[in-house]
């Protein structure tokens, strides 16, 4: 019986190989894959970190030791403190004012139907090189308000409001009755009603007269009354126009204001006719003639943008030009995530647009908002083509960062260990940021 069984039983079945991972039995072949990466991360970024941080202890030589000085002179250096102070207005501003533009049009275009459009528009210039930008906006905030664009539309305002006067440059020529007088111009002596008053000056280019001026006229006596003619006397020599005397080929300044001042007050005040020619009336006789200053103010040249106060600034906006499309992109990515549910349910709740957007759309897109602003405050860390290339010589000092910096010691000044100083200084400021980041990705992915 137990061989029968024996015999028509059927043979066990061999126990299954366990099979092991890729890695787990072909450790060779996995070390062989990553060594390229391994030779490749170790030239390019530990050799480079432990180099900068073996060279931030030496001389500015190389050849002896320097303990701790380096890193004093991050404190102590006029240069590097003016560094970290903008860097900090960097870190602070810049992530933060892309981080809300980006906010504010991911949301808003979601509700046009151009709003695929706007959003390659407003993400156009992060094809645009650091180089590019700098050199664009170099451009945009030219002091000059023919050339900077900053300037052109800033001046245009202004003029809407307070115009600037056409004879800037005017004065008083040989044999004149005016004298200097705070800036504008008074009569030596006073006039009086029944004669006509001569108020010569020369100073303003023929093509920089004002284009309604026409030919100045003598003006008549008329009784009660004080008469007078202000234009242009220019003549080229003896013998070619007169002296003190409209000439035909003379135009008159149209515009111009005239005062009759008596022990220091104005009594009466007119503007001169398109032909120079004015008149004021009876109580302005004994008085003095006055040419106010404001005639002659100079124009409004805009603001110095890359000046000493506003460079900075002005260099933020253009790194907000271009980053802000970057936030905008990553912040709708996430938008299209957000359960319109919650959104129509609090609509229906009585909430409106506001609420709806500080109390639930704010909420649900922080793990968004919280990745595009650290990631720029990283990047903003290591901004360095756009201050050197907008910011002129005169003011970079003012405009200086650590990036900036650290060029500067390490090529410029010869300063090797300072500038490697800089470089781990750097470094230390990026951990803690990419530290948060990683962490706050970790608790993410554990959800």
């Amino acid at each position: 019986m137990t061989s029968a069984t024996a015999a028509g039983a059927a043979p066990a079945p061999a126990a299954p190989k366990s099979r092991k991972s890729v890695t787990g039995t072909r450790k060779t072949v996995a070390a062989l894959f990553l060594l390229p990466a391994l030779v490749l991360l170790g030239a390019l970024v530990v050799y480079p970190i432990g180099y900068s941080v073996i060279r931030s202890f030496g001389n500015a030589n190389g050849d002896g030791f320097a303990g701790f000085d380096n890193y004093k002179a991050l404190f102590t250096d006029d240069g590097i403190r003016t560094a970290l102070k903008n860097n900090i207005i960097w870190v602070v501003f810049a992530p933060t004012v892309s981080t809300a533009l980006g906010l504010v049009f991911a949301v808003l275009t979601e509700r046009v139907r151009w709003g695929t459009a706007f959003k390659l528009v407003v993400f156009m210039p992060m094809a645009i090189s650091m180089l590019a930008a700098g050199i664009i906006f170099r451009l945009v905030y030219d002091q000059d308000p023919s050339k900077g664009v900053a300037n052109a539309v800033w001046v245009g305002v202004h003029d809407t409001f307070a115009q600037s006067s056409a004879f800037p440059r005017a004065h008083p020529g040989r044999e004149s009755p005016l004298r200097p007088d705070g800036g504008g111009f008074l009569t030596s002596a006073p006039v009086h009603t029944g004669r006509a008053v001569a108020l010569p000056l020369v100073g303003v280019a023929p093509d920089q007269m004002p284009h309604d001026a026409r030919r100045a006229v003598a003006a008549k006596p008329e009784a009660g009354k004080i008469t007078g003619t202000t234009w242009q006397d220019f003549t080229r020599g003896k013998g070619v126009g007169r002296l003190g005397v409209p000439d035909p080929s003379e135009l008159g300044y149209p515009g111009m204001r005239i005062e009759a001042v008596k022990d220091g007050k104005v009594v009466a005040s007119t503007k001169a006719a398109a032909d120079g020619t004015f008149t004021l009336p009876g109580q302005a006789d004994g008085a003095r003639l006055r040419l106010p200053a404001s005639n002659f103010k100079e124009p409004y040249n805009g603001v110095d943008w890359l000046g000493p106060t506003l460079v900075t600034p002005a260099i933020i906006g253009s790194y907000v030009w271009m980053w802000a499309g970057f936030a905008m992109v990553l912040i709708s990515a996430g938008l299209a995530g957000v359960p319109r549910e919650l959104l129509e349910a609090a609509r229906v709740d009585g909430a409106n647009e506001w609420q709806v957007f500080r109390k639930v759309t704010v909420p649900l897109l922080a793990p968004v908002l919280a990745v595009v602003t650290v990631t720029l405050m990283i990047n903003v860390l290591k901004v360095f083509d756009l201050v050197f290339i907008i910011a002129p010589g005169s003011s970079q000092d003012d405009a200086n960062v650590l990036a900036l910096e650290l060029y500067r010691k390490g090529f410029a000044e010869s300063q090797p260990g300072i500038a490697s100083a800089i470089a781990v200084f750097l470094l230390l400021l990026v951990i803690p940021v990419m530290w948060f980041n990683i962490r706050r990705l970790r608790r993410e992915g554990r959800r």
